[in-house]
């Protein structure tokens, strides 16, 4: 590197260097936001730039005839070559009949970005002289294409069937994007709810704020809900193996308000194993009275493939003691099929109490199932007294 090049560089870095300060001290931007938010400095690229996946690749390509000669049947052809295919970008493939001088032939392409890695965009031009010669030249514009965003997704399986998604969305370019949805679009079997906002008038508010902007580096955190529909509500007990959830579709502005557009493939949880017998609460009381008996409600699910005779057992535990017949029969139970006990409970000691103790055997196999800390319920003194 020569010394002129050397200070033309540094020139140019304290140019960019003012200009940031200029952006900063601009009154009509965000702060945090001044590169998003162009205010009264309207700037245009100064190079080619980074593409990244997902957004449109647009691009004007003009072949002008510096000649001072007619040329006929001009054919202008554009290819993207990726890593995997070489795609015709052309709007048309029909040759122009002449070409005069000073004259020029225009089109602009356009291609949603698919893959990442290296793109080149290879222009070729045909064409015959006055002399009947036929002529062939091209030109390669060679570009990278850049993963703008890093997702992680994190499966929560509640006891009510019910699967809690958590998605992590990381800006991984250089500049900030503008959010302008993130959305799950499930599979068949569920139903969705998104818990990215909060109750506030008529309309939900976002959790994010107002300015749905995300800077350089930054994580975001989107969680849904996700619910079986009732066809599939009853089959959700003996699910068993991988379940498709469904995907996530991403959609995002930049600077200057190219949108880009990424769906991720179906996702994927393995379902929870719960062995052969399935027992979940439908019904328990978040708060309850000390020494005051309650009812919950619980349901049997047969996980296997065979038919099991079951013989219930309630244990009384420290502080959690049962009202009833131990030992009941509930008689045979095939597979996938599910009944539902009412039971009725009491607590001798106040605080965060467990629901423990239920025992279910096969008299089949001669097989006994444990059921402990199966969920919790607040214990509460009703009198303010010393006996509490």
């Amino acid at each position: 590197m020569d010394v002129n090049q050397a200070k033309q560089e540094h020139l140019l870095a304290l140019k960019g260097d003012l200009f940031a300060q200029l952006m900063r001290e601009d009154p009509s931007t965000i702060k945090g936001a001044e590169t998003l938010m162009l205010g009264e400095m309207l700037t245009l690229p100064q190079n080619f730039g980074n593409i990244f996946l997902g957004e449109t690749f647009s691009s004007y390509i003009s072949v002008h005839n510096d000649s001072n000669q007619v040329v006929k049947d001009i054919l202008v052809k554009a290819d993207l070559q990726t890593s995997s295919q070489r795609l015709n970008l052309s709007a048309s493939n029909s040759a122009v009949a002449e070409l005069k001088p000073e004259c020029c032939i225009d089109d602009v392409i356009h291609h949603e970005v698919k893959e990442i890695g290296t793109h080149i965009l290879v222009c070729a031009v045909s064409y015959t002289s006055q002399f009947g010669e036929k002529l062939y030249f091209r030109k390669f514009f060679k570009f990278q294409v850049l993963k703008p965003l890093d997702v992680k997704t994190k499966f929560y399986n509640a006891e009510t069937d019910e699967v809690f998604l958590e998605a992590q969305i990381q800006n991984i370019t250089t500049s900030p994007m503008f959010m302008e949805k993130v959305s799950l679009e499930p599979s068949m079997m569920y139903n969705v709810t998104e818990l990215n906002s909060v109750a506030s008038g008529d309309e939900g508010e976002s959790t994010f704020g107002k300015m749905s902007y995300l800077q350089p580096m930054d994580t975001r955190q989107y969680l849904y809900c996700l619910k079986p529909k009732p066809e599939y509500a009853e089959k959700a007990g003996v699910i068993k193996g991988v379940t498709v959830i469904g995907k996530l579709d991403i959609v995002w502005k930049t600077n200057l308000g190219e949108r880009g557009r990424l769906q991720t493939s179906q996702l994927q949880r393995m379902a929870p194993g719960y062995g052969d017998i399935r027992l979940s609460l439908e019904v328990i009381p978040d708060t309850v009275n000390l020494e005051e008996p309650f009812d919950i409600v619980c349901k049997i699910t047969n996980c296997s493939e065979r038919t099991m005779d079951l013989v219930m057992e309630m244990c009384n535990m420290r502080s959690i003691h049962w009202c009833g017949v131990s030992g009941r029969q509930l008689g045979k139970l095939t597979p996938g099929a599910s009944l539902s006990l009412l039971l009725t409970v009491f607590s001798s000691e106040q605080g965060l109490q467990s629901i423990s103790g239920l025992r279910l055997t096969d008299t089949f196999l001669k097989r006994t199932y444990e059921y402990d800390d199966i969920a919790q319920v607040c214990v509460v003194c009703p009198f303010m007294s010393n006996e509490c």
